[in-house]
């Protein structure tokens, strides 16, 4: 008993920095504070945590700018302005553009690329990357030891990503004008700041894909596509 209780005891000393995280105070200086729930993660928890919070920013920057070079989108909608729709957007796991008719994921983005679809063209394509992002991080915003990942959600996400920037670039109305407007690239004022966010977030999933192919031992499936054709990849549907 008393051998066991100094095991016990040594275990508790081992883990005690495992649960210490460094941070800058407002002075600049560095201090050392405790935190009991780090002893139930691991580094690639950590790292999963952060990707996951700038993947989730980097899709909320990108609703915002484009609701400014799409007003006409939000004022589809009952909302009084930009601010109130991108307000609704972010609460994705709430609430839900009724036009979608409850669809999510590939088939709610796939609708901002249909000539015929009458609803807010920014809402279900960003509603449709939000939730099929938040389906690969198995809907939750913080990760521990026991939480399983699948790589291949990750995987295909990033390829999603990639098609929603050919569609977002390549799909017209039958004037010739795009369904959604992104980057600015006519004239001497050219804008590629959609493509930059979308690289940053694709660059991150990747990032995390391969993290828990090697982690979990599994090779990924690489799937090759023509973008001209495609369609969403299936994420929250993967077993």
């Amino acid at each position: 008993m008393r051998l066991t209780r100094r095991r016990l005891i040594a275990a508790a000393f081992l883990l005690l920095p495992a649960a210490c995280a460094t941070r800058r105070g407002a002075d600049g200086q560095e201090e050392t504070v405790f935190n009991p729930k780090y002893l139930v993660k691991s580094d690639i928890d950590r790292v999963i945590d952060l990707s996951r919070d700038l993947v989730m920013a980097a899709l909320n920057r990108i609703a915002d700018k484009l609701y400014r070079r799409n007003p006409r989108e939000w004022k589809k909608t009952r909302h009084d302005g930009r601010e109130a729709a991108l307000g609704e957007l972010l609460r994705y796991r709430e609430v839900a553009p009724e036009t979608l008719a409850g669809q999510t994921e590939g088939a709610a983005a796939l609708q901002a690329f249909n000539p015929d679809y009458a609803g807010d063209r920014v809402a279900s394509l960003m509603y449709g990357l939000l939730t099929m992002t938040d389906a690969a991080y198995e809907h939750k915003d913080e990760f521990f030891l026991p939480d399983s990942l699948d790589a291949q959600k990750f995987y295909n996400c990033a390829r999603n990503m990639e098609i929603a920037v050919w569609k977002l670039a390549a799909t017209q109305d039958a004037a010739g004008a795009p369904l959604i407007y992104s980057n600015e690239m006519e004239g001497a004022r050219q804008n590629l700041s959609f493509e930059r966010e979308f690289g940053g977030v694709i660059a991150l999933l990747d990032y995390v894909a391969n993290i828990l192919a090697d982690r979990n031992g599994r090779a990924l499936t690489r799937i090759t596509h023509s973008l001209a054709t495609s369609i969403f990849l299936p994420v929250g549907m993967l077993k």
